[in-house]
C-alpha cells in the first residue's frame, strides 16, 4: 500500500509505502521491487522528492531488502519502527 498525503504533519507519512507484505514462497521474484518502484515513480508524478517506509529490526524482517534498494535510516523511529527514506532522482526526459 502506497500513501501520499504531502500536508501531513508528519513528514514520514507524506509519501511512501504503508505496508508491503509478499508471501514468503514469492520473496526473491522482484514483486516487492516492482511495487516499491511503482511507489516512487507515482511519488515522483506528485511532485515528491523522497519516499518513506516504516521497518522493525530483526531477524526475517525487512531492513535488507530496503536497504539494498537504497532507502536509508533517517535516525528517526515511530512506534518502535525505524523509518527509512529514498531520494528520488528525478525522471530522465
Amino acid at each position: 500500500m502506497g500513501a501520499f498525503d504531502p500536508e501531513n504533519e508528519i513528514a514520514a507519512f507524506r509519501a511512501g509505502i504503508w505496508r508491503l507484505n509478499i508471501a514468503a514462497g514469492e520473496q526473491g521474484r522482484g514483486y516487492g521491487r516492482f511495487a516499491v518502484e511503482a511507489v516512487a515513480e507515482e511519488a515522483r508524478r506528485r511532485g515528491q522528492s523522497r519516499i518513506t517506509v516504516l521497518w522493525i529490526r530483526g531477524d526475517g524482517g525487512p531492513e535488507g531488502f530496503y536497504l539494498g534498494l537504497g532507502f536509508t535510516p533517517t535516525g528517526e523511529e515511530i512506534g518502535g519502527e525505524v523509518v527509512g527514506e529514498l531520494t528520488l532522482s528525478a525522471k530522465a526526459a
